[in-house]
């Protein structure tokens, strides 16, 4: 699915550099196809992304379509566009959510 396939390639540029940089873990709650609960953990030790509630608590949950999430992720649509829209909704730390977007 496009949403595991984007999981994928976000557990594969993880480093730990960016691990470093971030310092935050973001859980996805996605509608539509293949939605449900992601996560990607930028704060545990070497990083990890994938499907379900992350290993820890989650610093910032986004909720959004899974359609949008992959255009995010590839770049047709931008996470500040997406969140002034209405398309993204951010729970809690805004800040964090905005050091992502340094991944994308």
């Amino acid at each position: 699915s496009p949403v595991a396939e984007t999981f994928r390639v976000i557990q594969g540029a993880m480093s730990e550099e960016y691990v470093r940089a971030t310092q935050g873990v973001f859980q996805f709650e996605l509608s539509g196809d293949d939605g449900g609960t992601w996560y990607i953990d930028l704060k545990t030790k070497g990083g990890s992304a994938g499907v379900g509630k992350p290993p820890v608590t989650a610093d910032v949950v986004m909720s959004m379509s899974s359609a949008d999430f992959v255009k995010m992720f590839t770049g047709k649509l931008k996470p500040i566009v997406a969140f002034m829209s209405g398309k993204l909704s951010v729970k809690s730390d805004m800040v964090l959510a905005m050091n992502l977007e340094k991944m994308l």
